[in-house]
């Protein structure tokens, strides 16, 4: 019953979510056709009073000025290139990317209400089976609290203003900007570390394997025809397979282009600061998109697929329909206990 009622209130939620989301951009956007007025023009007429006009157009154009600094790029004010970096990411990164999170979010909440969740074929036996360690599930969830929360910031850091800032105060505002950017630049060397540590630990039962092909065919049974079906998988499946190197692929993007945006002290130019924004952009809403459907199947999409990384353990039965060939491998072992003895 509670976890029927905490399902019921976490769709709610995302759709009130979407729907708030939408209608403050909605409304941005209308305000902003309603003035004509560029978030830039207020700066550039007082630049223009304050330079003159001969001098603010030599500068627009990029041209070259006399600096005592010796620092890269110090005698250029304005960057052409900087400049399309700027309009790539607020008109195209930007809204693309809420797209992409809101359109991720309407999935798995249309798949929860039109297919529903994968149930168990058969009743539990009330055996279990050791599928992880206290490590791995530490691992797990240190890894899992740190994506999320930089996740969360990094979200805040580019919509932010769109959803946040027009309905609190300016300085309520600056504290909780601050804090993101703060906490997105200390946590990320953490999350790093834990990835290093996930691929050292987890990468042999990554490895993709002939059998794969076919679980992946059948949609791992979770939807259409093969729904129930329950294709054979080892240790890890192909869906699981997937997430895994999705993670440390655009996690080591993430990463590096993250250490340069962090860092700017190492001969980075401008050049370099645009592309590891983009790059850190890209490879996050990757991660984000695949995690929201991971995230799922975890809470909502598979019955009992939460309680191996809870308690360590799962029932005969899940192991046997979810992943076959280690439920036969730890049979062999004699590794399938009773827990009541």
């Amino acid at each position: 019953m509670f976890m029927k009622s905490f399902k019921t209130f976490t769709v709610s939620l995302v759709t009130v979510m979407m729907l708030c989301l939408s209608f403050t951009a909605l409304a941005n956007n209308n305000d902003n056709k309603q003035t004509g007025v560029a978030p830039a023009t207020t700066a550039e007429k007082e630049m223009t009073r304050l330079a003159g006009d001969e001098f603010y157009q030599k500068v627009q154009d990029g041209q070259k000025g006399y600096t005592t600094s010796q620092s890269m790029e110090h005698d250029v004010l304005v960057s052409h290139p900087s400049e399309a970096w700027y309009i790539l990411k607020e008109k195209w990164m930007s809204p693309l990317g809420a797209i992409a999170v809101l359109g991720s979010l309407a999935m798995v909440s249309l798949a929860y209400i039109i297919v529903g969740p994968l149930k168990l074929s058969k009743p539990r036996t009330g055996r279990t089976i050791k599928r992880w360690s206290r490590v791995d599930r530490a691992l797990h969830w240190s890894m899992a609290f740190t994506f999320l929360s930089l996740a969360f910031s990094g979200m805040t850091l580019v919509w932010g203003k769109h959803f946040l800032k027009p309905i609190i105060s300016t300085d309520a505002w600056g504290m909780i900007i601050y804090g993101a950017k703060q906490y997105h630049n200390y946590i990320g060397p953490i999350f790093f570390i834990l990835l290093v540590v996930v691929l050292i630990k987890w990468w042999r039962k990554s490895i993709f394997k002939k059998i794969d092909l076919d679980w992946c065919l059948k949609l791992g049974g979770m939807v259409g025809k093969h729904k129930g079906s329950h294709p054979s998988a080892e240790f890890s499946n192909a869906g699981e397979k997937i997430i895994f190197w999705m993670l440390i692929f655009m996690g080591i993007v993430a990463a590096i282009s993250g250490f340069i945006l962090d860092f700017p002290i190492f001969g980075q130019g401008r050049r370099d600061m645009d592309v590891s924004n983009l790059a850190h952009m890209i490879s996050a809403l990757i991660l984000i998109c695949g995690f929201i459907f991971h995230i799922y199947i975890g809470l909502f999409g598979m019955e009992g697929a939460l309680e191996g990384m809870v308690k360590g353990e799962v029932d005969e039965t899940w192991a046997k329909e979810h992943h076959d060939l280690w439920y036969e491998e730890m049979k062999a072992q004699g590794k399938v206990e009773d827990p009541k003895v």
